[in-house]
């Protein structure tokens, strides 16, 4: 039954693609285990199913391997090789997660245009609300493992019965007011004419690879207290720029000074002030955690290098962070031993722990459900607004955006396209990028529903 008529495709199909075998091998497996067809057949069906994917260069996808392509272009794939089969039943368990709103939409409108033609029904599993208001008939809501509420979408999302229904609606990320007025003390960090580059493929045994600009002339600043956040598609440049502006990636052009300092030109000492000042929150915590490691150890670790401090104050300083951020009593534990949120509280902690004047939080809350995600935002809300310390705010989650950024810059291959106030962004987009981002964005659908309501 598995296979020929139920398909399912994995929240992270990195994971669910065998990174050692090309993409025609893996779409030929399941035509040729169940359907006993040749080789041409099955390559003919898999061109056929790439190009109703959207995949641009199908005969090119077949010879390449996983790694070579973005979430978005490997989710396609993915579907590809489920829907080859013409499944009676599709199982989406998280099918978006990791995916800008432009590639969401789209993997989401190829889903939905297969199963109307190929007659398969599809049971989504999600946390966003907004995919239920805009693509689902029927909802069913669950609560640790038990049936809290089932109906029409409709229905459930404008009359929730239950509590915890409500909860999940009311943790939507909603247009507030406007952050209070930083004080300008003259820039943090910034990027001037940034380029980072990364090496191509040579073509051939003698060809020469040619280097891939992932970042290409990009120039922005952040001030103290400021949250300054990074939109934009998958393989916009956006990690790419934050990691490069921490000193991760080296940087092929242009210039990062750090309180009025170039990087390049700073002194022993200033380069690591500079390395000790700036923190990284990882987009997964579960693969950036040591599996190892208590999460006291964890939130340590980084004031092991911090000189004048005592075995007792360095435990001091982690009880209280481990309280600040809701863990009191958990330094015991493993990351395998706590929830998602929990561990995400756990990668805040251990970036805060040496009160960093920078912050680079990348993709913070993508992979939280509605609840969590707005207990870890009010968290990082409050916690930098209590530090007061600059952060780049990485996300393709525009409704988390207005919620807590000063300002949002907008990035389309390796360049700022543009940049603004929330306000001017959401309510005056310039570009025709930025309005399809906003277009694109499943929690306006919801948000539409309720209000109508």
């Amino acid at each position: 039954m598995r296979g020929a008529t139920i398909g399912m495709v994995f929240q992270e199909p990195m994971v669910s693609l065998n990174p050692a075998m090309t993409i025609a091998e893996q779409l030929y497996e399941g035509l040729l285990l169940h359907e006993k067809v040749s080789r041409a057949e099955a390559r003919e069906r898999s061109i056929a199913m790439l190009q109703r994917v959207r995949i641009a260069d199908p005969e090119r996808c077949l010879a390449c391997y996983p790694h070579e392509f973005s979430g978005g272009m490997r989710q396609r794939i993915m579907l590809a090789s489920v829907m080859l089969l013409k499944p009676k039943l599709l199982i989406a368990d998280e099918p978006t997660t990791a995916l800008d709103s432009l590639s969401q939409r789209e993997v989401m409108e190829i889903m939905a245009d297969l199963t109307r033609t190929e007659g398969t029904a599809v049971l989504l599993i999600t946390h966003d609300l907004g995919l239920v208001a805009r693509y689902a008939n029927e909802v069913v809501v669950l609560q640790k493992g038990r049936l809290v509420e089932a109906g029409a979408v409709r229905d459930v999302l404008t009359s929730p019965r239950e509590a915890y229904t409500r909860r999940l609606i009311d943790a939507l990320p909603k247009r507030g007011a406007a952050r209070d007025a930083r004080v300008k003390e003259g820039a943090l960090i910034e990027a001037r004419d940034l380029v980072v580059s990364f090496a191509g493929h040579a073509k051939g045994w003698f060809g020469r690879a040619e280097a891939h600009q992932a970042v290409r002339g990009v120039s922005l600043s952040i001030c103290p207290g400021e949250v300054v956040a990074v939109v934009g598609g998958s393989g916009s440049g956006k990690t790419t720029l934050g990691r490069a502006m921490i000193g991760m990636l080296p940087i092929a052009g242009g210039d990062v000074c750090y309180r009025g300092v170039p990087i390049a030109e700073a002194n022993a000492k200033q380069k690591r002030d500079f390395r000790l000042e700036c923190q990284l929150i990882f987009q997964d915590p579960y693969s950036s955690l040591d599996p190892m490691q208590r999460v006291r150890d964890i939130v340590a670790e980084p004031l092991r290098y911090q000189q004048g401090t005592s075995a007792q104050e360095r435990d001091a300083i982690v009880d209280a962070l481990l309280d600040e951020v809701g863990l009191v009593g958990l330094g015991n534990r493993f990351p395998h031993a706590l929830s998602g949120g929990q561990r995400q509280r756990v990668a805040i902690a251990r970036a805060l722990v040496r009160q960093p004047a920078f912050v680079v939080a990348d993709e913070p809350v993508s992979a939280l459900d509605m609840t969590i995600q707005k207990q870890v935002l009010e968290l990082l809300k409050r916690m930098q607004a209590d530090r007061g310390f600059g952060c780049l705010f990485i996300t393709h989650n525009l409704a988390v955006v207005s919620e807590i950024a000063d300002r949002i810059i907008v990035m389309e291959n390796g360049q700022i396209v543009e940049q603004g106030s929330v306000e001017d962004i959401f309510d005056r987009p310039q570009q025709a990028y930025t309005r399809a981002l906003l277009q694109a964005a499943t929690t306006s659908d919801l948000l539409a529903q309720l209000n109508a309501a």
